[in-house]
């Protein structure tokens, strides 16, 4: 992260780089840029996460579907 400012190697914002910055090293640890510390989260709260991951991903896949479907078209 070149002048520490959180930028990345070509101005993309954090962690877009090899990890060789702090925050990469940090984890491999388990530490990142957050120290180490993590509030616990409820069962609750897990769910609705992962299920806001699993809407997100079937959502990139329909579009990876369309995509490739009017790649197919085009020949």
């Amino acid at each position: 992260m070149p002048g520490f400012n959180r930028t990345g190697p070509s101005g993309l914002g954090p962690r877009t780089g090899r990890g060789f910055g702090p925050c990469g090293q940090g984890l491999r640890r388990g530490m990142g840029c957050s120290m180490g510390y993590r509030a616990p989260i409820t069962s609750n709260q897990e769910k609705e996460i992962l299920t806001e991951d699993m809407n997100f991903l079937q959502e990139e896949i329909k579009a990876i579907k369309e995509r490739i479907k009017e790649l197919g078209s085009k020949k």
